[in-house]
């Protein structure tokens, strides 16, 4: 039976539930056959806290994907996040055996574990292990070293790992359906994936994928990938701050954020104020742009410094980010 060129990514976010099928060709391009998407709920920080309320949620956005793209769906890609996923970068050193010739499939695979050697808490899982760079008897960045000569290989690796209760209760949650987890994917690095290309890789970039509870970065360098993790702060951070700092429902502080929101200071003009009209719950208010710019600008200014910070605690350096800094995320309702 010929294998399947159907691949199904999912991300259960705080905001919204997306189902993405997809089909591979050949050349390495994906045709995207249909999404599904539907707003989240049962959700916090990306780690589902309502189990039903959640499936609900799910069930809607994948009939909407199997509908959109007449597949139906049994395996997914599933794409988690949270501030419990953690990374390191470690070098695994491997001696070559005198009476063998050269390196083989099984030396990588060696040097991969020695790699892995690292003390993690008891509760947490492995999700990756990514090769950033081989050397050879010193030779620095090899690329593929099966078939080289060599007395001694080297493999650094990018690590990340969570607590293990946390990624299993998402996948649980989806074998109810029930639904094949193929693989779990840290969502930063699969999106890194797609928005970075090999020269900004190559040049060094930083990407944050800004969600409504978390914030994800991934750091490559010389093409490789250097750091990578999630903190908990998100959209829904910027929302609360609007709503407790100008007095106004939350509802009302969301629909601000996103039709007038940004971090860039209020230019000064006849629009100075933005009216917030009334209902039966809420008197109405003017809103002055520049404290509404000022509240978001601050909270950012806190996200970014705390990735910063969680980058160099990491040992990871920003100066050699080139090619800057990619945003994504975002929710439309």
């Amino acid at each position: 039976m010929a294998k399947s060129n159907i691949f199904v990514g999912l991300e259960i976010g705080t905001h919204k539930i997306c189902v993405v099928v997809g089909d591979a060709k050949a050349d390495g391009s994906i045709k995207i056959l249909g999404v599904g998407q539907a707003p989240s709920r049962g959700v916090r920080k990306g780690e589902i806290v309502d189990f039903e309320t959640a499936q609900t949620c799910l069930q809607e956005a994948l009939v909407r994907a199997e509908d959109r793209s007449d597949v139906m769906v049994r395996k997914v890609w599933l794409a988690i996040t949270g501030p419990h996923l953690e990374s390191v970068n470690n070098r695994g050193v491997l001696r070559i055996p005198d009476d063998q010739s050269e390196i083989t499939e099984d030396d990588i695979e060696e040097v991969k574990e020695q790699a892995s050697n690292v003390a993690i808490p008891p509760d947490n899982i492995f999700l990756h292990r990514i090769i950033r760079h081989y050397w050879v008897d010193g030779q620095e960045k090899v690329q593929n070293p099966v078939g080289m000569l060599g007395r001694k290989l080297e493999a650094d690796y990018h690590i990340v790992h969570g607590i293990r209760n946390r990624v299993q209760n998402t996948i649980r949650c989806l074998r109810e359906f029930p639904l094949e987890v193929e693989d779990v994917v840290f969502g930063p690095i699969a999106a890194a994936q797609v928005v970075l290309n090999r020269e900004a890789r190559s040049q060094g970039a930083l990407l944050m994928d800004i969600g409504g509870g978390t914030t994800d970065y991934v750091l490559y360098e010389d093409g490789a990938i250097a750091a990578s993790g999630s903190i908990g702060v998100g959209g829904d951070h910027i929302t609360n701050d609007l709503a407790v700092v100008l007095k106004i429902p939350h509802s009302r502080a969301e629909r601000l954020k996103v039709e007038h929101g940004s971090v860039l200071p209020a230019a000064g003009g006849s629009d100075d104020y933005i009216r917030l009209e009334g209902d039966a719950t809420f008197d109405g208010v003017n809103v002055e742009r520049e404290v509404l710019h000022g509240v978001i600008a601050a909270r950012m200014e806190e996200v970014f410094n705390l990735v910063r910070k969680r980058i160099l605690a990491s040992g990871a350096s920003l100066d050699r980010v080139a090619a800057g800094i990619f945003l994504c995320g975002g929710f439309e309702g």
